[in-house]
């Protein structure tokens, strides 16, 4: 902005600082009641002569903040190759500066069984429940699911269970494909140190990135992983509150997950 430019805003009241506290802006005093005061033709206008018959306080200029540089995919690869056992790598998730972390309210870590009945159940994104608490599957969501897997003689606390992402995002949107991309590498890291014997998946979205499969036409149908799990997916438990004529569907392929628990061969 050139020095005239500068005069002519400081003249028209536009308060061009860059401040976190606003200035306050005082009427200059008339010489005489309804006369607005002017200025003489013959004498130069500077910023700081402008400033002092205006009345205004003077502000320091703050710098604009530099955004800060988005992570990249090297760097999330990296960091989820570094720990060599679970609860490193979810310190790792803790540390880790993903751009949905910023505004989520908790960061919603996988659990991990304390008895690992060989299952891994890998689902969306974090509820509003699961922000809240920063546990997933957590809320009504969450018995469903306990029901479910109990149905099959498994408890949760046999079972570790992982979201796509770490972090709910705005508004419970899907997640942008460079999101999911960035949280993949730990994911990844969390099959090799679990070496699962079933992976279940929780809806169309954990189906299409884990299994390649596609809801509801691959619902219950095991796919083979390149390191030898068996993948499953099913529908979400949000899905079978909303259309419960879907759970028989959804018991017939827990079965399936209980046979290859038992029988990882078949």
């Amino acid at each position: 902005m050139s020095r005239k430019e500068l005069q002519d805003l400081i003249l028209a009241g536009v308060n061009w600082e860059l401040t976190d506290t606003p200035s306050v802006v005082q009427q200059a005093p008339a010489t005489i009641r309804g006369t607005a005061p002017t200025f003489k033709t013959d004498t130069p206008v500077t910023p700081e002569l402008a400033l002092a018959t205006s009345g205004r306080t003077p502000t320091s200029i703050v710098p604009p903040i530099a955004p800060i540089a988005p992570i990249s995919n090297t760097t999330a690869q990296s960091m989820a190759a570094r720990p060599t056992d679970i609860p490193s790598l979810l310190r790792m998730i803790g540390q880790f500066s993903h751009p949905l972390r910023a505004g989520a309210t908790n960061t919603v870590l996988p659990h991990i069984g304390t008895n690992q009945s060989g299952l891994l159940i890998i689902t969306d994104i974090p509820s509003t429940d699961d922000d809240e608490t920063g546990n997933i599957l957590s809320g009504n969501c969450g018995e469903l699911l306990d029901k479910m897997i109990g149905a099959i003689g498994i408890d949760r606390s046999n079972v570790s269970i992982s979201p796509l992402v770490f972090w709910r995002t705005p508004g419970g949107r899907t997640p942008s494909r460079d999101e999911l991309d960035l949280t993949r590498p730990f994911i990844n890291r969390i099959i090799e140190l679990l070496t699962p014997t079933v992976i279940l998946t929780l809806g169309t979205l954990a189906a299409t990135e884990i299994c390649n499969s596609n809801l509801p036409k691959d619902h219950g149908i095991i796919k083979d992983m390149e390191n030898g799990t068996k993948c499953i997916p099913i529908f979400h438990p949000n899905y079978l509150m909303l259309k419960p004529t879907a759970k028989r569907d959804a018991w017939t392929a827990l079965q399936q997950v209980q046979i290859l628990l038992k029988n990882p061969e078949k």
